[in-house]
C-alpha cells in the first residue's frame, strides 16, 4: 500500500545521503588543501629539528597562515551553500518554481541524476573552498622580524639560505647586544 511506498523511499532518501555524506568524509580527508599543509608541516618540521640543532636556545614556533577574511568568509558560505544545495537536490524540491523561474536543464538532470549531481556539487564547491583557503605561505619571523616571505619569493627558504638568514639576524642582534653592554 502507500506506507510501503513511503516506508520504500525513506530507505532509497536514507540510502542517498548516507552515500552522499560518507562521499563528504572521502574528500573532506583527502582535499588538496590539507596535502599542502601537511607538505608545509614536513618541511617546517625538518627545519625545525636541523634549527635546533644549530641554535638550541631559539624557541620556534608554527602556526598556521590565515586567508585573507574575505576569503575566509566566501569559503564558510560556500561550505553552507553547498549542504543547501545538496539538500535541495535530494529532496527534490524545484527551488526555481519558488522564484516562478523555468527549472534549468541542469536541475533536471541533477533530479534524474541525483547522486552524481550532488557528487559534482561536493568536489566543485570543494576545489574552490579549498583554493579560497590554501595560502601556500611559509613565512619566516625572527623575534617578529620577517626574514623570509614564500608569498613574496614565491619559494620555500633552503636548508642553507634559512641557516645563513639566521646567522646573519643572530650576529646583527650580538652586535647589538654588545653595543649596549658597552655603553652601560
Amino acid at each position: 500500500g502507500a506506507s510501503e511506498r513511503i516506508a520504500m523511499k525513506w530507505i532509497r532518501f536514507s540510502l542517498l545521503v548516507l552515500g552522499v555524506f560518507s562521499l563528504c568524509c572521502a574528500t573532506a580527508g583527502d582535499s588538496s588543501g590539507i596535502k599542502k599543509m601537511k607538505m608545509q608541516f614536513r618541511v617546517f618540521e625538518e627545519y625545525t629539528q636541523a634549527l635546533y640543532q644549530r641554535y638550541p636556545d631559539i624557541r620556534i614556533e608554527g602556526e598556521n597562515y590565515l586567508p585573507i577574511p574575505i576569503y575566509r568568509h566566501i569559503a564558510s558560505f560556500l561550505s553552507v551553500f553547498k549542504l543547501l544545495v545538496i539538500g535541495l537536490i535530494i529532496i527534490g524540491r524545484d527551488p526555481f518554481a519558488l522564484f516562478g523561474m523555468q527549472a534549468p536543464g541542469m536541475w533536471e538532470w541533477g533530479q534524474g541524476n541525483k547522486i552524481y549531481a550532488c557528487m559534482m556539487v561536493f568536489f566543485l564547491s570543494n576545489m574552490i573552498e579549498n583554493q579560497l583557503m590554501s595560502t601556500g605561505a611559509f613565512e619566516i619571523t625572527l623575534n617578529d622580524v620577517p626574514v623570509w616571505s614564500k608569498l613574496e619569493s614565491g619559494h620555500l627558504p633552503s636548508m642553507q639560505q634559512l641557516v645563513q638568514i639566521l646567522d646573519n639576524e643572530m650576529k646583527m642582534n650580538v652586535h647589538m647586544n654588545t653595543r649596549h653592554h658597552h655603553h652601560s
